[in-house]
């Protein structure tokens, strides 16, 4: 309900905005919301994002389509013309803080059970190892079966032989969440899998949004700001 009360809102004032003030920027508008709208398709449909984050994305696209210098003064850095683009940015730059999070518990766990982190896993690449590190960590499955905001980063199958196979997940998907946790649990009765799994925290991209909006308001795009810093 929120979105389909914002959405049209935003639509009709800020078309309303322009077609009084400045015609000649509604097609930007236009190119504005068709791109934001098809990043955010892309990474809902790819599982990086929830459908709350697309949607929240698309409808700051129809109402901030640019930077609002009406309102503010221009920042302190850098402002894509596609403001909802900078929006992104830096929210995809303050959730991978989140990194530093997952590697710390990563090196307690293995300092506190003196175990490999990947056992059972030594087919799997090395770049999924790196994701799952960087991105989660080793809970009890009681715990991930409990707490609704975990996800598991790994699943058990059959493999041809009929020996049970475990394998890691890149981007786990909400409603492929319960059937997972069940097969895990099966596998943990039968002995077939250790009390630890991966998991990873579902934490809602809505928030690194706004906390996104709000430094591009005050500061602007992150990303460009660093990379500055680091070139001068």
């Amino acid at each position: 309900m929120v979105w389909a009360v914002l959405a049209p809102s935003a639509f009709a004032l800020t078309s309303l905005q322009f077609f009084l003030f400045t015609p000649e920027l509604l097609g930007i508008y236009a190119l504005s919301f068709v791109i934001t709208a098809a990043l955010s398709l892309i990474l809902f449909y790819a599982g990086a994002f929830g459908g709350a984050d697309a949607k929240a994305l698309m409808c700051l696209s129809l109402a901030l389509p640019f930077y609002p210098t009406y309102l503010l003064q221009q920042p302190l850095g850098f402002v894509s013309p596609l403001f909802p683009l900078t929006v992104f940015t830096n929210a995809v730059l303050l959730a991978s803080l989140s990194v530093f999070y997952a590697l710390l518990r990563n090196l307690l766990w293995k300092s506190r059970t003196k175990r490999r982190i990947f056992e059972g896993f030594e087919k799997e690449s090395v770049g999924r190892k790196i994701l799952t590190l960087l991105c989660g960590y080793k809970v009890k499955i009681f715990k991930l079966e409990k707490v609704e905001h975990l996800y598991p980063l790994e699943d058990v199958y059959v493999d041809e032989t009929g020996e049970s196979k475990r394998k890691l997940l890149v981007f786990p998907k909400d409603e492929e969440r319960e059937d997972i946790i069940k097969r895990l649990l099966k596998a943990r009765d039968e002995g077939k899998l250790e009390n630890d799994v991966w998991a990873t925290p579902g934490l809602p991209m809505l928030i690194f949004i706004t906390a996104g909006l709000i430094v591009a308001l005050a500061y602007g795009d992150i990303v460009w700001i660093l990379i500055r810093s680091i070139l001068k």
